[in-house]
């Protein structure tokens, strides 16, 4: 029988915030994951990259618990998602939307407010917070759903192509930001990105999976980037050899797998 568990915030936390034994999934009769083994530690982000529809959103909602494994093992924290659909609530500003999860959690609406109301102003977003997120841009409200995820002070996040809807420059401007917040406040991260170079400029791991079912096919180690002096937050260079190692192996990885599930197909 599979085993599904998640840990409630206020107890003692796991060994690790995530821990995947042998998962797979089925939808229907389509196979979607073919006995995934994950683990994330305290404060790591790990990077999950594959071919378009391997089931990676998938994976992201069987460790937050809306979809349960059909076999194998998961021991998670709870864990805040952040789907590739904002799916704001249109009634709602976004002062109000960042704010839902913790009025959801026991907070009172002022206090709710406050602490939404500095998230926005973080990613400069404050003269915006009582608009609806009719009135805001794409990235705009993508942004007020990266807050919203992030808002509850949950140990493990996890990611879904966050920065999608961005364009190249806030992009890089949240991607700075994220990795400042990890530094004041290390959390453990599971981020699906179809961006090799985000993942590597990202991530601790870059774990690479095949094209569905999916698998772990490789996991690419990569420098820690929040690691600086003084507390001050590292800002990769994608030029740096050790990255432009990193992306080559994550790219010849995908290459290998995608070419693999090609021949399997045609045999």
């Amino acid at each position: 029988m599979p085993v599904h568990e998640t840990t409630p915030q206020a107890a003692a936390p796991v060994a690790d915030p995530l821990v995947a034994r042998g998962v797979r999934r089925r939808l229907g009769t389509l196979p979607v994951l073919d006995g995934i083994d994950l683990r994330i530690a305290h404060g790591e982000v790990v990077a999950l990259v594959g071919p378009s529809g391997c089931g990676k959103s998938t994976l992201l909602e069987i460790v937050c618990g809306l979809q349960a494994p059909d076999a194998g093992e998961l021991t998670a924290q709870a864990a805040a998602l952040m789907p590739q659909r904002d799916l704001l609530l249109p009634w709602l500003d976004a002062r109000d939307n960042v704010a839902l999860p913790l009025r959801i959690a026991g907070a009172g609406r002022r206090e709710a407010r406050a602490r939404a109301g500095e998230l926005l102003e973080r990613v400069d977003l404050g003269r915006f917070a009582r608009s609806r997120p009719d009135a805001l841009s794409g990235g705009m409200r993508q942004r007020v759903s990266f807050l919203r995820a992030l808002a509850t002070e949950r140990e493990l996040v996890c990611l879904d192509e966050p920065f999608g809807a961005l364009d190249a420059i806030t992009r890089e401007e949240l991607r700075t930001w994220l990795a400042q917040l990890l530094d004041a406040r290390p959390r453990s991260v599971l981020l699906v990105t179809h961006d090799v170079e985000e993942a590597v400029l990202l991530g601790d791991r870059v774990v690479v999976l095949s094209p569905r079912p999916a698998r772990v096919v490789a996991t690419i180690p990569v420098a820690d980037p929040r690691t600086a002096a003084g507390g001050t937050v590292a800002r990769r260079d994608p030029a740096d050899p050790a990255i432009v190692a990193a992306r080559r192996a994550v790219h010849d990885a995908l290459h290998a797998a995608i070419a693999a599930g090609r021949e399997a197909s045609a045999a």
